[in-house]
């Protein structure tokens, strides 16, 4: 990349300059009138025999030009109060757009991850209650994340860590058995258990506890049960992890998702006890109240077993840890989970290192925001959620009158009218959540989830399909022959798309290392802005050939990009729209 070469040929002039370069920083300025790269090293270090930061920033950009200034360059300047400002030339910008016809699908992608492995933990329903929006984030941040680190060519391992174990299942059972026995002896087969009423017992669950308080005791009872493997509450828990799969399954095809592995909580309650029993060898873990707990440093004990005996999340977390260590060897660990685990997540990862897990992987918590009602947090004990397959079914529905309203209409078939309506809608809502910060808070907006214009999925979608329109009118044959070099006098609007298309693989670089796919939503609205305004403003295919050929080159290299970005984001390029 260019930013690599030009952080290279900087750190070298510092070095003749015997100046440190750790802290040189190379950023797109705000302002495209002040270039392309700037750096404000001269700020950021102090010099002996510069008082002044200006003076220093021309001793550093005169001493580059003695050396000789790289040919990519066209013009550097010092502007006060001391930055040093970069321009590239027409030719740097054009070899990108023939960069982009010739790689295709892979623009952008890299080797940079080669030989090092990810584990990413995302998504984790709790089993028994349906897909709710607030498992959109998790699910959907989380598989954009892992789109990110595969395009950049880590070795990349989805792990869906279900939320089949716990104390809710000792509630669930107590459910059931009191108010749904039919359901149970019934089963999956009869369809007597399906997840609406699973939810409706945790909910009843909830309700009575509050006038009837024994019942959380004796839904301690049972979960304990389950885990000495009694026969009755073992089938009942099965029958809930049954229906509670096939449920998500069903939704994760319609949000397009495929994760590689599911691994229940249950999976690790053997190994739970292993690492449980080594952190008592070791003499790590210690008695407290009668549970059994891990000191930690200025932060609360992580406890392992409860009073009770019967473990806790973070003794299954920790043994999840051990077992992806073991068959993965990963060099990092990201957990996709909600910012109100914070805490939690650093009890982990502190345990972790205290038991050695740490040795050779970095541990990071993307704690994302949750996704509220206007009143407060959704609560699936409370009856207080929206089920995401609702959301899915109403922004279908607003994508389909859209479609019914426009001269997309009269060009698809029924069918292909379907599978627009189904990708413009669930791009919608996938957009909305993504183009957010991950760490925000959302509060849950029919309106803006489903705003078709502007700064939305749908638009990139439409800007996508509106270049491949124009490539179809123009009956192209190879992209890839195009010849925009043949146009010397861009417009200002071309230039503003070539000043734009170069930067994608070290954004797509810079989201992966910030954790933030809301970067690369902002880089496509930007890049789908500048094509529209040069759509509408200049001619295409009615332009003389040399200038028509390099505007189909544009639209080409602005389609392509926007495809792959959309790819990583999880959301479908639509060809007619």
């Amino acid at each position: 990349m260019i930013r690599e070469q030009i952080l290279k040929d900087l750190k070298s002039v510092l070095v003749k300059l015997k100046i440190p370069s750790e802290k040189l920083i190379l950023e797109h300025p705000a302002e495209v009138s002040f270039g392309d790269y700037s750096t404000n090293i001269a700020l950021r270090i102090s010099h002996k025999d510069f008082a002044n930061p200006v003076d220093f920033a021309n001793s550093i950009v005169n001493t580059w030009r003695a050396t000789g200034l790289p040919e990519y360059l066209a013009k550097i300047e010092v502007v006060k109060p001391g930055f040093i400002n970069l321009w590239l030339k027409k030719e740097f910008f054009v070899s990108q757009v023939e960069e982009v016809l010739k790689r295709k699908q892979k623009y952008g992608s890299s080797l940079a991850g080669r030989r090092k492995t990810v584990v990413i933990d995302y998504s984790g329903p709790n089993i028994a209650k349906p897909f709710g929006i607030g498992h959109l984030r998790s699910t959907n941040i989380g598989q954009a994340l892992y789109n990110l680190y595969q395009f950049l060519g880590w070795r990349t391992i989805g792990d869906n860590h279900l939320g089949d174990w716990g104390t809710q299942f000792g509630k669930l059972i107590v459910a059931i058995r009191r108010w749904d026995v039919r359901g149970v002896k019934g089963g999956l087969r009869s369809g007597k258990l399906d997840i609406a009423r699973l939810e409706k017992l945790y909910v009843k669950f909830h309700q009575e506890a509050e006038k009837n308080p024994e019942l959380e005791d004796e839904a301690r009872l049972w979960f304990k049960k389950l885990e000495g493997k009694d026969a009755e509450a073992r089938k009942i828990w099965q029958g809930c992890v049954e229906v509670s799969l096939k449920e998500y399954e069903r939704i994760y095809r319609l949000l397009g998702v495929k994760i590689d592995y599911a691994f229940g909580e249950s999976f690790y309650v053997e190994e739970a006890a292993e690492v449980i029993a080594r952190a008592k060898r070791n003499k790590i873990a210690v008695e407290s109240q009668g549970a059994l707990v891990i000191e930690l440093p200025k932060i609360p004990p992580a406890m392992l077993l409860k009073s009770d005996e019967a473990t806790t999340y973070l003794a299954r977390d920790l043994a999840a840890i051990a077992y992806r260590q073991k068959r993965w060897q990963p060099d990092l660990f990201i957990y996709e989970v909600g910012a109100e685990q914070k805490l939690y997540f650093q009890q982990l990862f502190a345990a972790a290192k205290i038991l050695n897990h740490e040795k050779r992987s970095q541990f990071v918590h993307i704690p994302h925001g949750l996704i509220r009602f206007s009143e407060g947090k959704m609560s699936t004990r409370m009856g207080k959620t929206i089920h995401l397959e609702d959301v899915f079914s109403q922004a279908i529905k607003k994508a389909k009158k859209i479609i019914q309203s426009s001269a997309t209409d009269r060009g698809l078939g029924v069918r292909l009218k379907e599978k627009v309506a189904q990708a413009v809608g669930i791009g919608a809502v996938k957009y909305s959540d993504l183009k957010q910060n991950p760490q925000t808070d959302i509060v849950f907006d029919w309106e803006r989830i489903f705003n078709l214009e502007g700064d939305s999925g749908p638009y990139l979608q439409y800007t996508y399909a509106r270049c491949r329109s124009v490539l179809r009118k123009a009956a192209i044959k190879q992209l890839s022959n195009l010849a925009i070099k043949q146009s010397s006098n861009f417009s200002e609007e071309e230039v503003a798309i070539l000043r734009t298309i170069y930067k994608f693989p070290e954004l797509v670089e810079e989201a992966a290392e910030n954790f933030s796919p809301n970067l690369v939503c902002a880089y496509l609205f930007d890049l789908a802005q500048k094509y529209n305004l040069m759509y509408n403003k200049l001619p295409i295919l009615k332009s003389t050939k040399k200038v028509r050929e390099a505007r189909l080159a544009l639209t080409a290299a602005t389609a392509q990009v926007i495809k792959n970005g959309l790819t990583i984001l999880g959301i479908e390029a639509i060809e007619r729209m």
